[in-house]
């Protein structure tokens, strides 16, 4: 009996684990390639770097906490901070650093 309680209790657990590994995560709609409606910039969001082209593309390493976009430079510090105001499948509006908000779409 105690055997069969232990057994049940991970399987359950083993699913709860499945489960939440294999669900889609929010901001996945956030990766792809973004434009400005005038083609001045680009954005790029892979799943290890966020590529902002205006002059030049710079590629950089970024994670995300809540609704804000943190990238950094090979990793150094400080991070810059674009935060995440719309964002569906077509649409994309940032909030960049300098508080200017830049709309982009697929």
């Amino acid at each position: 009996m105690k055997n069969s309680l232990l057994v049940a209790v991970h399987v359950v657990c083993a699913f709860i684990l499945l489960f939440a590994a294999c669900s889609d995560s929010p901001k996945s709609n956030l990766k792809g390639k973004w434009h400005t409606s005038d083609g001045s910039t680009k954005l790029e969001i892979t799943g290890k770097q966020f590529i902002l082209t205006e002059d030049a593309p710079i590629a950089e390493d970024y994670f995300l906490k809540g609704d804000t976009i943190f990238t950094s430079f090979e990793g150094n510090q400080p991070y810059t901070r674009f935060v995440i105001q719309q964002l569906d499948d077509h649409n994309l509006k940032l909030l960049y650093p300098d508080s200017v908000s830049v709309a982009f779409m697929r």
